[in-house]
């Protein structure tokens, strides 16, 4: 009996640990959800401005400058196109994961949750990443874009004001992320649960007696009980494995309190 309450504390301590560890997949699934979404309407807003843009021709600017239209042609649809490129990879990259990771954590073997949350909180890096050239380079953009539909002086006050949002978009993330950053070796995990007291670890043997042990008579108990004593001693058979010969005497009545702990 004592083995049975000893698996049953180890079972429901690692199911508790479990949930707590998907609060964490929750959490890490929710923000790479989020960071997909602002992509797919940034993927958009790019195919947008490349396919729908209509600049002057190069012989509008005049033949004296007539390469400078065609270099910032050049410059604008490099970086719309990285901008569009880099927002799908975000998409795909996210869908992957959200399809992907949520399968493995729920369905996967022992394990699978601890391996499905480590899986996102490392590939979230690659998906920041790319979202952040996405970003960049949309808003890059219309620095260049502006030069090409407007005047001098309108152009000049436009790309005044993309690059303010540029620079205002990167003071913000740095204050954000000094605000919030913390040292990733001070991080709550749960290893020492997993791998201490919720690890249920029983040898097949020991799994074998404890399903005889209820079905056998006496007598048999008794023979399986001697021979997992010989097993021990000649080394076949960890001594800690459970052999319950207390819940001998209650085998026989069905219905009894032994067989309500399995």
């Amino acid at each position: 009996m004592l083995a049975a309450d000893k698996l049953q504390l180890q079972s429901a301590l690692k199911q508790q640990a479990t949930a707590l560890k998907e609060k964490e997949f929750n959490l890490h699934h929710s923000n790479l959800m989020t960071v997909g979404t602002q992509a797919a309407v940034l993927a958009g807003l790019d195919i947008t401005m490349f396919v729908e843009f209509s600049p002057a021709s190069n012989g509008d600017w005049g033949e004296d400058v007539a390469m400078v239209p065609r270099a910032l042609k050049f410059v604008y649809y490099i970086m719309i196109v990285t901008a569009f490129s880099a927002n799908m990879i975000v998409v795909s990259h996210t869908t992957a994961l959200s399809v992907l990771g949520a399968g493995c954590a729920l369905r996967g073997p022992d394990g699978s949750m601890v391996t499905a949350t480590d899986g996102l909180y490392e590939e979230r890096k690659s998906v920041f990443a790319a979202f952040a050239v996405g970003l960049a380079c949309t808003v890059g953009s219309v620095v260049v874009c502006v030069w090409l539909i407007l005047h001098l002086e309108a152009a000049l006050i436009c790309m005044s004001i993309a690059i303010f949002t540029i620079v205002k978009i990167y003071q913000n993330y740095i204050r954000v992320y000094r605000r919030f950053v913390f040292d990733e070796n001070e991080t709550v995990n749960f290893d020492d649960i997993f791998n201490g007291p919720a690890a249920i670890q029983v040898v097949r043997s020991g799994l074998r007696t404890i399903q005889n042990t209820l079905t056998m008579s006496p007598r048999s108990s008794r023979k399986m009980e001697s021979r997992n004593r010989t097993d021990v001693e000649e080394g076949h058979l960890d001594s800690n494995a459970p052999y319950l010969p207390e819940m001998n005497g209650a085998t026989k009545r069905r219905g009894s309190k032994a067989n309500s702990y399995f």
